[in-house]
């Protein structure tokens, strides 16, 4: 099986980015964004995705930081996936954490599309602005071209809704992306084509 990697650079005036992903990976990372709690967000997928990832951002706004990291994060997810062959594609993940309970349900079928429901207490966890949260998932979603529907289904604590959105998607992106032996080879979709 080849390789399921990918580097992406993105540089505009606002921000200046750079990921290398690994999605067959041991979930060893260095993340450094600017952004404390995003940090820790990011790092949650990599550790409970089993990825590495190597990530470095700088920008003035935080906003343009959550977003260009979300694109650039989603890109690399779609560039290291390929052509799709042999994928499990879709998948989902329930995560409880403490006083939460979040769900993620996704499917990599070439259409960029988030559903999001969750409601925070304050306007931001930590430094960060809580509504990037959202806006990260729906960046995400457009760039790696999948399909995400991500809820809180229980929760008091915004900082654990928010990790435990983090922990569901990566533990449905690792499980959507793993090789399915019985499909090696074939893309899985009756068309036998999912747009990368």
């Amino acid at each position: 099986m080849p390789e399921r990697k990918a580097t992406v650079t993105r540089e505009t005036k606002e921000t200046s980015i750079k990921i290398e992903l690994n999605i067959d990976g041991r979930s060893q990372f260095e993340i450094t964004t600017g952004i404390r709690f995003f940090d820790h967000m990011l790092s949650q997928l990599a550790q409970h995705g089993i990825f590495d990832i190597r990530l470095s951002a700088t920008g003035s706004d935080q906003h343009h930081v959550v977003e260009d990291v979300a694109i650039s994060l989603g890109k690399a997810f779609s560039q290291a996936l390929g052509d799709r062959q042999g994928i499990v594609r879709m998948s989902h993940a329930v995560v409880p954490m403490d006083d939460t309970l979040a769900m993620v349900a996704l499917d990599i079928g070439g259409r960029g599309y988030a559903a999001f429901e969750a409601s925070f207490d304050n306007t931001s966890i930590s430094e960060m602005s809580a509504d990037l949260i959202r806006h990260f998932f729906v960046s995400f979603a457009c760039e790696a071209k999948l399909n995400i529907h991500a809820r809180i289904l229980s929760g008091v604590n915004d900082h654990h809704k928010a990790e435990a959105l983090f922990k569901a998607l990566a533990r449905a992106l690792d499980a959507a992306t793993r090789i399915d032996e019985r499909i090696a080879g074939r893309t899985p979709s009756t068309k036998d084509s999912i747009e990368s």
